[in-house]
């Protein structure tokens, strides 16, 4: 039965849905992302066993970032020069493999802090190599107006992930031993993989440039001529780097609102947003102006994060910190939507390639600002500013090159 046109003004747009290679490759990274989540809680709560040093789990970041930094921009390189689907098969195989790895070191007890780091940094290499090819990938398997609902639908399941991972981790590391996580990542992952094997070929367009660091430059070298793509990538820095209030969690949980399970909620109350802003989301496709819904978005994310900070109680600090999320929700779609569809094919994976490093490497930096700014002016001043510092930057940003302010579409989803 066809939703009642009132419904279908509000609720996520799921026409990307009828194509069956992005149909397979939506559910295929949906399951296994909530598989690569329980890793990614089992692999700290093992390195804290294992040290019983918070210092020993920081260095897992390290360990994923520099990887994901290097190989990030070199994978957007490879990405416009080979067929996209043998590559994201390749990538996925050898983060299959890191899982299987991790599951076997858990098998035997082994308990070394090297070994989970060498592991977490050739999984990044993996993950580095597959994520821009997989946002390259979309916008050829969609036919353009439909690809602000693909990536809709794929943050929408992204951020549901992140809440379901997480508290299944929980409950199988708190009743299982470790080795149980990182076995059901192992098998959820399979789905993703199976997804892949089942793209059609993903040739090259365009001209094909050799691999390596000319490439990369070029593909750099063409974001710096794109006032619309720079900026689409400095206003993201800015949301990141000056307004991510993750690091500030656990302080707030026990100073302000009694411990226990509030951390808990303040670590997914960002993702439960982006959740809810992706199933209500059906009017993102129909935007024309998205350099100017970008900017707000981004706008909206500092506010919210400003509010939290000031709030007394946990839910209404939950609360808010979910409106930020279904902000940056927003934001990030049509970030990732601009990117995709501003750039030609031959550049689209280089372009991928920094959009995965900016996505992982602002919230990090976001942590280590946050962290800083509160030992020196103390848990309000750090988040409340923060929020603050995102809005007037933004503005400023959008006021001095007002070319992504501009910018619009001609068409857009019906």
């Amino acid at each position: 039965m066809a939703r009642r046109p009132g419904l279908r003004r509000v609720a996520v747009d799921v026409r990307p849905l009828r194509h069956p290679d992005f149909r397979r490759l939506f559910i295929g990274q949906g399951v296994s992302f909530v598989g690569y989540q329980l890793t990614a809680v089992a692999v700290p709560v093992q390195m804290y066993a294992v040290t019983r040093s918070s210092f020993w789990v920081g260095l897992i970041g390290l360990a994923a970032l520099v990887p994901l930094v290097v190989f990030g921009l070199y994978g957007g390189s490879v990405s416009d020069a080979v067929d996209r689907r043998l590559l994201y098969i390749a990538s996925s195989c050898l983060v299959w493999s890191v899982t299987g790895l991790l599951l076997l070191q858990a098998l035997l007890s082994s308990g070394n802090r090297w070994v989970l780091l060498a592991l977490v940094a050739v999984q990044s290499v993996g993950f580095a190599l597959s994520s821009p090819v997989r946002g390259a990938i979309v916008p050829r398997l969609l036919d353009p107006e439909l690809v602000p609902a693909g990536n809709t639908l794929n943050f929408t399941m992204s951020s549901l992930g992140a809440v379901a991972g997480p508290l299944i981790a929980g409950v199988v590391i708190a009743n299982f031993d470790i080795a149980w996580a990182y076995g059901i990542d192992a098998s959820l992952f399979t789905v993703g993989l199976y997804a892949a094997l089942r793209l059609p070929s993903l040739p090259p367009l365009g001209e094909i440039v050799r691999p390596g660091l000319r490439s990369v430059l070029a593909g750099l070298s063409f974001i710096a001529s794109r006032p619309v793509l720079l900026l689409s990538f400095a206003i993201d820095i800015v949301a990141m780097v000056l307004a991510m209030p993750r690091a500030l969690f656990p302080e707030a949980a026990a100073a302000k609102f009694g411990g226990g399970g509030a951390v808990g909620w303040l670590f997914a109350s960002i993702a439960i947003g982006s959740f809810l802003g992706g199933v209500s989301s059906g009017w993102i496709g129909r935007v024309r102006r998205q350099g100017l819904a970008l900017v707000l978005a981004v706008v909206a994310w500092g506010a919210a994060v400003a509010l939290s900070g000031l709030a007394g109680s946990l839910w209404l600090a939950v609360v808010l910190l979910a409106l930020s999320g279904a902000a940056d929700l927003v934001s990030g779609v049509y970030r990732q939507t601009i990117l995709q569809t501003y750039a030609p094919d031959e550049m689209r994976g280089r372009m991928q390639g920094v959009f995965i490093v900016v996505v992982a490497g602002g919230p990090r930096l976001g942590d280590l600002r946050a962290g800083a700014t509160a030992g020196a002016f103390g848990l309000t001043a750090s988040w409340v500013g923060g929020g603050v510092a995102c809005i007037v930057v933004a503005l400023a940003l959008a006021a001095a090159v007002p070319t992504l302010v501009r910018y619009r579409v001609d068409r857009v989803a019906d």
